[in-house]
Order: C-alpha cells, then structure tokens, then sequence
C-alpha cells in the first residue's frame, strides 16, 4: 500500500534533523535537476517559433502548433526506455553512476537542438532530426527524474523523505522557472522577426552548456547510504529487480501511475501548456502570458516545499488529499478568470502554480512504497510508463479539446486528474486504518 509508515520500505536510521552533509546533497541534486529539466522543457516554450521553422509555411497554425506538441509529447514516450534501463543498472551497480550518466545523455541532444537547420534549409528532415533528438532528451530525462527522487531519499533521515523528495522536485521545478525567464527576455528583448531568425536557437545552447555544468556538479555527490548497505550485506537484487516488481509489488505500481497521472495533468497543463494557451487561445500578450509564467513557477517552487514540510508531519495521504482539492479549485478559478477577460490573471496563475506544488509529494509516496533492493526499478517503471502514457497524450489531446469543446476544456481535464489523486489518498487512508485495526487486534 501506498500510505505506510516511511520507514517501511526504507532503510532503518535514527530519526533526525538534517544534517550538513544532507543539505549540501540536496542543494547539488536539486541544483543539477533543475539545470536538466530546464534542458527538457524549454522546447515546449518555443513551441510557436519552431511550429512557424519547422514545418511547411502553408500549413495551418494550429495543425503546426499541434505538431510541435506531439514531438514534445514524443520526450515523454520515450521515457520508459531510458528509465527501466537506467533503473535496473542503478538497482545493481548503484544510483550515482546512473544520476550522472543522465545527466550527460540530456545535454548533448540539447546543445543539437540549437544547432539545427530549419524546415527551409533541408526540408522534411528538419522536423524528423527535432524529434529524433526530442527522444534522446525523454530517454534521458526517464532516468533522471526517478533517479534522482531516490537519490535524495535515500541520503536522508526516514522521517524526512516528504521534504527531501519535495526540495528535489522543487529544484527541477526551478529548472522550469529559468526556461521561463529566459523566453520572457527572449520575448521582451527582441523583435518577433529576431527570434524567429536566430533567438530562438539561444536557450538551446545554452541549455548544452548548463548541462554540462550539471554532469560537473555531480561528481562531488556520494553513493547512498541505502545502496551501500545493501551492497555489504549482499542485499542486492537477484535477476532482474523489474521482474520482482511484477511479482510482488503490482498494487504500487498501479497507484504510483495514478497518481503520477495527476502531476503529469498539473505540471503539463497549467506550468507547461498554459502560457502557449493564453496567447493561443485567449489573445494574451506574449510578455504578460511569460511573466505570469514565472510567477507561477516561482510559486511551484514554494508550493512543493510547503506540501513536502506538510506530507512529514501529516502523512502523505492526508497532504495529498488536501493538494488535490486545492489544484482542483484553483486549476478552475484561473481559466474561469480567463474566460471572463483575464482580470486577475497574473495572480491567479501564482495561486494555481502554489497549488500544482501538490506534485511535490507524490514522489515520496512512490520511494516509500517499493523496498531498496527494487526501489529504482519500481519506482522508475511506473512512473516513466504513466507519464508516458499521460504525458504523451495530454498535449495533443489538450489542443483537440480546446478546439473541440471550448476554452475551459484545459481545466476539465486538470479536474479529473485531481480527483483521481482524491481517490488514491481516500484508499490509502481507509488502508491504512485497515491495517492498524488489524495490528491492533493481533
């Protein structure tokens, strides 16, 4: 079950505060996650520039739009791939050797993208080597992400796992708060015409280089703890820790997908997609759509902390359940704001990014619910499977709603994937009583 003690599945040490060498760890993982993430999602707010590059000048803004969507939506379809081998690799050889290699392997197709011709210079092949790169970038980002979730929570004390995988999630968060920043200046600083000429290849390159940076960080980060106990005791995993997965933790995978279906329609839908929406869709100046952006950004960032703080001294369970209905709400009062003429835009998107910070608590349901022999690999496979699932869909589906059933269709779907969250921490909390009753009784 998801809602356990977090000691359950993790390893046993003496409940304490964090100590030195757990901040400087924390800072550096969630400060090469942020500089990786924003390597990932910096494409998605180009995606009007490179949809006007990238394909035929004839073809409708819309359909081109749409294009753009499905390869960044291509990224997460990938994921799997990246994150189950990485996962196994780093479930038998250690997770540092993995949480670097990551990192490298986003980089290089980074720093490619900003050095690629465009539709005009070599026709067809431009859109098929963004995309061919794009997968690269999701095989990388698949092992990542998870990678980097049981990287921290492993480095911490037990009774600190909410807010140690919350402070990663919120420096990868940050990662989209510097992509957004930069389109901002890119938007604010040159005309349309310069971005389209050569602006746009800018936070490419320098998004090669942060990585880069990234990879050199890492290399004054430790092997776990859990890890390296595991290994002294010949604790390791036999065969093949994804089959051990399937054999006997099939319940976990299912609600670390549900789950993981709710951060994928939050993060997508109101951080990634709605700033492209907002000038698409609302006619809502390029600066105004960015600056609301970081805002909402920034307040992810605040938001993750807040609820991984919350998740260690009232479950996580309990903090989901309160998240979830809070990104329901707020998730609708901005495109009802929208709607109505954007009045109260810029505040309401901070409210509503606050409120996706709910995000920071899902991965410390997903470390606890698998033991350490298996825990990447579980974890990994999951989660790379959802969110290529969810993740792959979501934007081209977004952009046939909108088209199909109005403007409020983004904050439908953000709706129902709250409530699955509300169903998953409605059924881990009656579990969980379930199993105390029994203890209790025994």
């Amino acid at each position: 079950m998801i809602e356990s003690s977090p000691a359950l599945h993790h390893d046993i040490k003496p409940d304490r505060a964090l100590g030195r060498r757990d901040i400087r760890t924390l800072t550096l993982a969630a400060l090469g996650g942020a500089l990786e993430f924003y390597d990932f999602v910096v494409f998605v707010f180009f995606a009007i520039p490179l949809s006007h590059l990238f394909f035929p000048p004839d073809t409708a803004p819309w359909l081109a739009q749409l294009q753009v969507f499905g390869i960044f939506a291509a990224g997460y379809l990938a994921r799997p791939l990246g994150g189950v081998v990485m996962a196994h690799y780093g479930d038998k050889r250690g997770r540092k050797k993995m949480f670097t290699l990551s990192v490298f392997l986003m980089a290089v197709p980074t720093l490619a993208i900003g050095l690629l011709p465009v539709y005009a210079q070599i026709g067809m092949l431009a859109p098929l080597l963004l995309l061919l790169l794009r997968v690269v970038q999701g095989i990388a980002v698949g092992g990542e992400v998870p990678g980097a979730w049981v990287f921290v929570a492993e480095h911490v004390p037990a009774r600190r796992v909410g807010f140690a995988c919350a402070s990663l999630t919120s420096g990868l968060t940050v990662g989209i708060v510097i992509g957004s920043l930069v389109a901002a200046a890119i938007n604010r600083g040159m005309t349309p015409a310069a971005v389209l000429d050569w602006g746009w290849r800018l936070p490419f390159l320098a998004g090669g280089l942060f990585g880069f940076l990234a990879v050199w960080l890492r290399r004054w980060l430790s092997e776990t703890p859990v890890f390296e106990a595991m290994h002294a005791r010949k604790e390791l995993a036999s065969g093949l820790p994804l089959r051990l997965v399937f054999e006997r933790h099939l319940p976990s995978v299912l609600l670390s997908m549900l789950v993981t279906w709710m951060l994928t329609a939050a993060i997508l839908v109101i951080i990634l997609m709605t700033p492209s929406l907002v000038q698409s869709v609302f006619h809502i100046a390029p600066a105004r759509a960015f600056l609301g952006n970081n805002l909402a950004s920034f307040a992810l960032a605040l938001g993750c902390l807040g609820y991984g703080w919350l998740a260690d001294r009232i479950g996580f369970a309990r903090a989901l359940l309160f998240g979830a209905v809070g990104l329901l709400a707020c998730s609708y009062a901005l495109y009802f704001d929208l709607r109505a003429g954007a009045a109260h835009f810029l505040v309401l998107y901070a409210l509503a990014g606050f409120a996706v910070g709910v995000v920071g608590v899902v991965p410390a349901l997903m470390v606890v619910a698998f033991p350490p022999a298996v825990r990447f690999s579980g974890l990994s496979f999951s989660y790379n499977i959802a969110y290529a699932l969810f993740g792959g869909i979501t934007p081209p589906l977004i952009g046939l709603l909108v088209k199909r059933f109005g403007v409020l269709a983004p904050a439908h779907y953000v709706a129902f994937a709250a409530l699955i969250g509300i169903a998953v921490a409605a059924w881990s909390l009656a579990a969980r009583r379930v199993e105390q009753t029994t203890l209790s009784a025994g």
